[in-house]
Formats: C-alpha cells, sequence, structure tokens
C-alpha cells in the first residue's frame, strides 16, 4: 500500500473525479451489444462457484481485472483475515444490526454520493431487496473460508465491482447527474462506503459496550482493505492502520457530510424498514433512540431521525450485556457463522433466490 500520512483535499479533489477505468471499459464494451449485456446479466443473476466464475473468464476473455479477480494484494495477510473472519462470527448478528442502524445511514449522510442511491430509486422503491443483497454480501466475504477455493468471496466482489459500473453508466447516461457531484461511485465514495463497513462497525460495537481490542480491530479492517482493493478502489486510498483509517473519515466527512432531502428519504425508507422487520420488545423509539446514539445527535438531525434520547438505563443495560458477552467463552467460529448465517436466511425466506 502506498503510504499518505495525510488525506488532501487536492487529493480527494482528484479522486472524486475517477471511477474504475477497467470495469468501466468492460460495462461500455458490453453495453454495446445486447447478445453481450444478456450473457452478462444471466450470469450476475447466477449462484457464485468456481465453474461460474470460469464461465465469465470464457465468456468475456483478455479483461485484466477479470483474471486477477481471485488475486490477494501483496500486503494481504491470511492470518490476519482468518483472525477478523472469526470477530466476524463471534460478532455477525451485532454487526449486521449495525449496517442499518449505523453504518447505511453514515453513508446517506454524504450528499453527493447518495444521490446515486436516489436517483436509481432501488434503494426506496425495492428496500428489503437491496438491503437483503448487501447483507448476503457483507456475509459472503466475511465468512471463515470465503477466499479459500472454495469461498465465494471473489466472485461477489467482482459481481459488486461490475455492477457499480454499470449503476455508473446508466446513471450518466441518465441525464439527470449533475458533474458537480463528482462522477457517480467515485473513488472518493467508494472509500467512505469501505470505512462505514469496517472502522465505523468498529465504533459503533464499542458504543454497545463490546470489548474490541486492537488486534481485532486490525484483523476486521484488514478483511475490508482487501474487499476494498479487490473492488477497484485505489491503494492509496486504503489505510495501512486504524489511524490513517480515523483521518480518512475526518476529512470526507468534513468533505461531503451534509443535510440534504434525498438522505433524508433514504433514511426514512431504511427506518421503515428496519422497524416493519422488528420481532424484538423494542419500541420505534427504542431502535429510533439508538440510531441517534450511534450516529451522534449532529448526524441523527441532518438524516431527520426524530426520536427522543434513549433512555439512560436502557443504554446502560445493553452495554453490561454486550460487556459481559465480550467476555464469555466462544464455541467453534464455523459452526457460529454457519448458523447465524442459517438463521438470517430463514428470518428472510421470500428473498433466499440463491439456495
Amino acid at each position: 500500500m502506498i503510504n499518505h500520512n495525510l488525506y488532501t483535499n487536492a487529493l480527494l479533489d482528484q479522486k472524486r473525479q475517477l471511477g474504475d477505468p477497467q470495469a468501466d471499459d468492460f460495462i461500455r464494451y458490453v453495453f454495446s451489444d445486447p447478445v453481450k449485456k444478456q450473457q452478462l446479466q444471466q450470469w450476475i443473476g447466477g449462484q457464485s462457484s468456481a465453474r461460474h466464475f470460469k464461465l465469465l473468464q470464457n465468456t468475456f476473455p483478455g479483461f485484466a481485472f477479470i483474471d486477477k479477480a481471485v488475486d490477494l494484494p501483496a500486503w494481504s495477510q491470511p492470518r490476519l483475515m482468518k483472525t477478523g473472519s472469526v470477530f466476524y462470527a463471534r460478532h455477525s448478528e451485532t454487526i449486521m444490526s449495525l449496517l442499518g442502524l449505523l453504518s447505511l445511514p453514515y453513508c446517506y449522510n454524504a450528499a453527493n454520493g447518495a444521490m446515486v442511491l436516489y436517483l436509481s430509486e432501488l434503494i426506496r422503491k425495492q428496500t428489503t431487496k437491496r438491503l437483503y443483497d448487501t447483507a448476503v454480501f457483507v456475509w459472503e466475504v466475511m465468512g471463515p473460508d470465503a477466499f479459500g477455493k472454495d469461498g465465494n468471496a471473489y466472485e461477489e466482489i467482482l459481481k459488486v465491482r461490475i455492477m457499480h459500473a454499470a449503476v455508473r453508466y446508466y446513471t450518466l447516461q441518465s441525464g439527470q447527474w449533475n458533474d458537480s457531484w463528482g462522477l457517480p461511485i467515485n473513488q472518493e465514495d467508494m472509500a467512505g462506503t469501505n470505512l462505514s463497513f469496517s472502522l465505523i462497525v468498529i465504533r459503533g460495537l464499542r458504543m454497545l459496550g463490546y470489548s474490541v481490542s486492537q488486534d481485532d480491530q486490525a484483523a476486521f479492517m484488514h478483511i475490508w482493505a482487501v474487499v476494498g482493493y479487490l473492488s477497484g478502489l485505489d491503494e492509496d486510498l486504503i489505510p495501512e492502520n486504524s489511524k490513517m483509517a480515523q483521518q480518512l473519515d475526518t476529512i470526507i466527512k468534513r468533505r461531503q457530510f451534509s443535510v440534504s432531502s434525498h438522505g433524508q428519504e433514504l433514511t426514512r425508507s431504511l427506518t421503515a424498514h428496519i422497524l416493519s422487520v422488528n420481532k424484538s420488545k423494542a419500541t420505534a423509539n427504542d431502535i429510533l433512540g439508538l440510531m441517534r446514539y450511534l450516529l451522534g445527535k449532529e448526524i441523527a438531525d441532518m438524516l431527520a431521525i426524530n426520536a427522543p434520547e434513549l433512555p439512560a438505563y436502557k443504554l446502560t443495560l445493553i452495554k453490561t450485556l454486550n460487556l459481559l458477552k465480550s467476555f464469555k467463552p466462544q464455541g467453534d467460529p464455523k459452526q457460529r457463522y454457519r448458523t447465524a448465517y442459517a438463521t438470517f436466511k430463514t428470518q428472510n425466506p421470500e428473498l433466499v433466490k440463491r439456495d
């Protein structure tokens, strides 16, 4: 990784104008031919497997980013990735909750970047399906053998990379895009999203009372660094350590976070979904109050998340129970992961098309 002690406005201004040139060239090539376009759509809709991946290479030979989609970066550390996936298995249910309560609304506050989601209408019109797809992606890349020869991580990441390029293509063709927002799904926004799934999740776990060691934090963030790299994120926007990640988060927040009607509408769609699937004893005010606590008053207000503050005694109870959970002996992480993932799927039977 390239070492940047400081992320500058000049660097990030440049990154806002950059997408993913290799994937963008590929999409332009494929979309110029209806037959090729249909072949790609069928592949994206298919189930991940080694044979399925080979099919893409055979159908579209000569594209370096496809051929290298299974090459880990030189700086990746398999042992650290394994530790990160064990950490995920241990906290998977809470991490998945944090994606909805913290990570996604955090992204929606980046007004220019959130415009892509708003214009594509998918998150507003098909909220449940889109959130399910995001969740499945996280489950797949965080699995204990995700990057092994039978794992699906490489293919799942490549699908997202290609879909991002397709969204960029369609958004620019739509005539609704304003160039002052930067390129749709640009490098700065990709970096911010990656941080919201890694650094911000760790922050959320600690706010909920979990004890997270520096080693576990580094391992979890290392997997997301690898995911970022394979997703087409520039290496100079992949922080080498937590301190650099904090710096990058701070400058992106300062540059991009602002009040927007579309950010608020995306948040309304998200909270409506969360409340509609809530099977716990928590009330709507409890859930929205927890979101306000996790996001912080300033960001929650910008997103118009209206609810009373979560009562101190409820927060103390949550934190105490989670702290105790942190010290409980852990069973087999692989078994734990499989059980938790299976439970997630049984809760969403109408959406499970992959199995």
